[in-house]
């Protein structure tokens, strides 16, 4: 059975750094392509950036931008997101994917975790 299980989520002051974490198990996912996105209420999941298979190419929301930061450890099936300078505007739900069907920044992939809460305060 494929899981994807977020973890490492919390509430932050803004301005400061959290480090999220996907971990995959019942298959390996050294080959496929990795992504992060977020999800407020009411509002449908938004892409925030992807990692490809070997970690050699990232792509990011425009809205994060030289702020997260996504990485990978294929040996311990491990994809984290590294989050500074932190805004209020970046409190959502953080879903973690992988293996997609269509464009990397498209919401179509194969594997879906069920997310990890990230909360800024002002």
């Amino acid at each position: 059975q494929v899981q994807l299980v977020e973890s490492g989520g919390g509430l932050v002051q803004a301005g400061g750094s959290l480090r999220i974490s996907c971990a995959a198990s019942g298959r390996t996912f050294s080959s496929v392509t990795m992504a992060w996105f977020r999800q407020t209420p009411g509002k449908e999941r938004v892409f925030v950036g992807f990692i490809s298979w070997s970690g050699g190419r990232t792509y990011y929301a425009d809205s994060v931008k030289g702020r997260f930061t996504i990485s990978r450890d294929n040996t311990n099936n491990l994809m984290y997101l590294q989050m500074n300078s932190l805004k209020p505007e970046d409190t959502a739900l953080y879903y973690c994917a992988a293996d997609p069907t269509g464009a990397g920044y498209s919401g179509e992939y194969r594997y879906w975790g069920r997310g990890t809460q990230v909360t800024v305060s002002s």
